[in-house]
């Protein structure tokens, strides 16, 4: 049993250490595949793993090992592992591995704790890749935008509108923000327009407030060390946080929204979103989920319609879709990688049922 337990577990590892590769993070690609021999030696990362190999995949214990492990490097309690971590100033490098190991090994029992922590990146290039939708439900409705996010996070994807986003010659959002999403579309680009949003709120099992430093560590320890662009983002959208207020709710995704679609809105257009959200929760709440939006999409009016625009993996792709009432017209809108840009906009002819 413990032989399988440790295949298992050292699997999840190097497949994980597959997506880091592909999606642009060198450093935990090598670190994960090392994790994954160390695991089936019996090292100290099987000591820190054992147990989670009953695990459902949605789990993702590779990813709650690596951000627990980097939120020690950013309390400055592993410096010697902090030299290879280019968020905390370092430059990876020979030697890496054996740093981290030693890392896991001093401190196995707090790390089996913080395997508990649910990953919560609240990565904010994904308002890169809904912006379209939330243009296109502002220029077709005419009317403010009510924002209800499900698994929220800490809200920063709330806050989209005060961001700037631009992209060859096409421009859109907030010209000072701290936040600037540079060369956003690979191609077409959606179309611009005034926006104005009348109420955020969202809703997460296990909430963050941005305010606060352990919210702020929380959040930065699980984004890949060696990618400062997406790092940067984030830091901003903190300052961001620190000045526009978001409700975000401790509530299970099905029964907050449906508390809060029964709350009539005349006036504004209904906005539900999420992004990476779906795989995350169990099969009864996502019918629920879907249920409930039908239902209250059957109910929609033009003056109080709703939209469903979501951000979530399809096979190997990640869809940008969005599904509006009255009418219950669903459309593909992008392409996207899981962290945002680039995104792959369709043009307005192509946003036809799919």
């Amino acid at each position: 049993m413990t032989t399988e337990s440790r295949r298992v577990l050292a699997e999840r590892c190097r497949v994980q250490a597959g997506w880091c590769e592909r999606l642009g993070s060198p450093l935990y690609a090598v670190l994960l595949r090392r994790a994954a021999d160390d695991v089936e030696a019996g090292g100290p990362t099987w000591s820190v793993l054992r147990g989670r190999e009953e695990a459902p995949e949605e789990f993702y214990v590779a990813l709650r090992l690596m951000g627990s492990v980097h939120r020690l490097v950013l309390q400055g309690r592993a410096p010697a592992l902090a030299a290879h971590y280019p968020s905390a100033g370092g430059s990876p490098g020979e030697g890496a591995w054996d740093e981290f190991r030693a890392v896991v090994d001093a401190n196995i029992e707090e790390l089996r704790g913080l395997l508990d922590l649910p990953p919560q990146t609240n990565e904010v290039g994904r308002s890169a890749a809904l912006l379209g939708g939330f243009l296109l439900v502002a220029r077709e409705s005419g009317l403010p935008l009510r924002l209800l996010e499900l698994g929220a996070s800490a809200g920063l994807n709330l806050l989209w509108d005060r961001y700037r986003y631009e992209s060859a010659d096409w421009s859109w959002g907030e010209p000072t923000s701290p936040v600037r999403f540079l060369g956003v579309f690979e191609d077409a680009t959606p179309e611009g327009g005034d926006v104005a949003v009348g109420e955020r709120r969202g809703c997460d099992l296990a909430p963050i407030d941005p305010t606060t430093e352990e919210g702020r560590l929380t959040l930065l320890s699980y984004v890949w060390p060696d990618q400062i662009e997406r790092i940067e983002r984030l830091r901003g959208a903190l300052s961001v946080a620190r000045e526009v207020a978001v409700r975000v709710e401790r509530a299970d995704a099905a029964s907050w929204l449906g508390g809060e679609l029964r709350r009539q809105h005349p006036g504004e257009a209904t906005v539900v979103f999420h992004s990476v959200v779906l795989g995350y929760l169990e099969e009864r709440s996502r019918r629920e989920v879907v249920a409930m939006l039908e239902e209250a999409g059957e109910a929609a009016t033009a003056d109080a319609p709703i939209a469903w625009l979501s951000l979530e993996r399809a096979g190997d792709v990640f869809e940008v879709r969005l599904r509006s009432w009255p009418g219950g017209r669903d459309r593909l809108l992008a392409l996207t990688a899981p962290h945002g840009p680039p995104v792959r906009w369709r043009e307005p002819d192509d946003q036809s049922a799919t």
